[in-house]
């Protein structure tokens, strides 16, 4: 099965609800692109569009979940109680590049998504109920992890959004990933006159980065173990007593990742007791801040299917899914998500020049041209109409309930 076909009376209601608001949507992407703002300072990217999805008819709370920058908003259908179908939207940016990973097209991308449900709901009467949630800090805080702690998702039956970069897929394999700050504490002296009365912090972080480079060897070849140095000392004349750097550990799946995570902390807690690193109150050891375990995304292959299945219907092309399936590409909090509903993390192609991915300048670039609108509004379009086919058709709604496996595993988190 295809889905609802393009003809089809519920489909023509949400393409149509997504064209006209074409250019309110092209406005609000370029306000966010001019004006960056990193995870959890997203204050206008959250009044803009809080303001906008409130001129269009929804219920929003803003700041909420007790989440300063984030929002939900919600519209219920005429049609009574049923089926609750979420969308996200991102807006945070990346430090001194900007929107390099092009989350100003994802807000619009979910707000299009939301606007085409609502618009279904006000012409027809399906019961149901569509979530659009603002998710604030995806690039360096995991904002959904914060989210779903805080029940955001308990209602919801499935989560589709959809991510730009330079090829088009939903099954493309995403890392879990754990963010460290690791800090040593040493003793500083002259370090010409008198350099043995030094703990130097700095050599412990060097053997630490070190002992991870010797690591990376025995690791699994779809493991990463990356960081840097944040505070390396202040003086080259002065034993540093205090060094910090952040590291990121990812793994193909976060089985993958809880086995590595120990083999890296002894690299750091060895290279503490090889240099007698000491906390403030003497003890030998070192500060390690962890954050939250970011999943691996666990596509519903249902859903992610049926995306592409849209999708094809605008002349967009897809590697098979084993194909995408042996390609890596980075984490995102949206893993989490899938862990407790239903959900897919579908990338689509904005057309930048060629060998340009995420996370580069000239992406930034490419996130505000006509070309990635356009190519936004298509993938708001599969998504859309991937979330009407689970609120109108009942066999395949249970198909996709049926294939969830992701809450087995969000038992053993956190």
């Amino acid at each position: 099965m295809s889905g609802i076909s393009l003809s089809s009376e519920y489909a023509n209601t949400a393409i149509k609800a997504i064209e006209k608001k074409s250019e309110e949507l092209r406005t609000l992407s370029l306000q966010i692109h001019e004006k960056p703002e990193l995870g959890g300072e997203e204050i206008f990217a959250h009044n803009l569009l809080v303001t906008y999805l409130e001129d269009q008819g929804f219920d929003v709370t803003p700041s909420a979940y007790g989440i300063k920058t984030a929002f939900v908003a919600e519209f219920s259908s005429k049609g009574g109680k049923g089926k609750v179908v979420s969308f996200n939207s991102e807006y945070d940016a990346l430090p001194e590049i900007g929107h390099a990973c092009g989350h100003n097209l994802i807000a619009i991308c979910g707000i299009a998504a939301a606007i085409a449900i609502k618009a279904v709901f006000e012409k027809h009467e399906i019961p149901g109920k569509v979530k659009l949630f603002g998710t604030p800090d995806e690039e360096t805080g995991g904002g959904k992890v914060n989210l779903i702690k805080a029940g955001a998702y308990d209602d919801v039956d499935i989560s589709l959004m959809a991510h730009p970069t330079s090829y088009d897929g939903s099954f493309f394999r995403f890392l879990a990933i754990e963010y460290c700050e690791v800090e040593y504490f040493g003793r500083n002296a002259h370090a010409a006159g008198i350099p043995w009365e030094g703990i130097n912090a700095l050599d412990a972080m060097f053997l630490a980065y070190n002992s991870i480079g010797l690591l990376r060897q025995q690791i699994l070849p779809t493991d990463r173990i990356h960081g840097i140095i944040t505070d390396g000392g202040k003086s080259p004349n002065v034993i540093p007593d205090y060094t910090s750097g952040k590291f990121y550990i990812r793994g193909r799946t976060i089985e993958n990742l809880r086995a590595l995570k120990p083999r890296v902390y002894k690299c750091f807690e060895a290279a503490a007791e090889a240099t007698g690193c000491t906390k403030a109150n003497g003890a030998k050891d070192l500060k390690i801040t962890r954050k939250d375990e970011v999943f691996d995304v666990s596509t519903n292959v249902p859903l992610g299917e049926r995306y592409e299945e849209h999708l094809k219907k605008f002349g967009i092309k897809f590697l098979s899914k084993s194909e995408q399936e042996k390609v890596s590409r980075g984490s995102t909090d949206q893993g989490n998500v899938t862990y407790v509903v239903p959900g897919i993390h579908a990338l689509y192609d904005i057309k930048p020049p060629e060998g340009i991915t995420n996370h580069t300048p000239e992406f930034a670039e490419a996130s505000k041209t006509e070309i990635a609108h356009k190519a936004t509004l298509t993938a708001s379009k599969g998504i859309a109409l991937t979330g009407l086919d689970f609120l109108i058709d009942d066999e395949f709604s249970q198909q996709v309930r049926d294939s969830f496996k992701g809450g087995l595993h969000w038992k053993d988190s956190m």
